[in-house]
């Protein structure tokens, strides 16, 4: 993973130092295959934060309020692990004693081992 963050920081910071060493942002974005938008997008996350700033960053922030509380989702994993045959329409019916809808069944996030 790390490899591959370096080699979209080598691309980025590669196109910003493409312009300045050619005097023209236009031409190196021609160059790169990029915008201009895209170049200046760069260039102010540098200034902001330096260059891992460069690295992606996930657009979207998880929806904690739609999160299926932490008891729920043991004992939906707990039946996961022990009937992993049924579907999220019986796990959702059968789990001991913990009311949920199969839909929040299916967002449960199995992270039991």
């Amino acid at each position: 993973m790390l490899n591959s963050n370096e080699r979209i920081i080598k691309h980025k910071v590669g196109l910003l130092n493409l312009a300045e060493e050619l005097g023209n942002v236009s031409q190196a974005c021609k160059v790169m295959g990029l915008s201009r938008d895209t170049f200046y997008r760069y260039k102010a996350a540098v200034e902001e934060g330096g260059v891992d700033a460069l690295l992606d960053q996930p657009r979207s922030k998880p929806n904690i309020k739609n999160r299926t509380d932490e008891a729920t989702e043991a004992a939906v994993c707990d039946y996961a692990i022990d009937f992993p045959a049924h579907g999220q329409v019986r796990a959702s019916n059968e789990k001991s004693g913990v009311r949920s809808e199969k839909s929040g069944v299916r967002s449960c996030n199995a992270t039991y081992a």
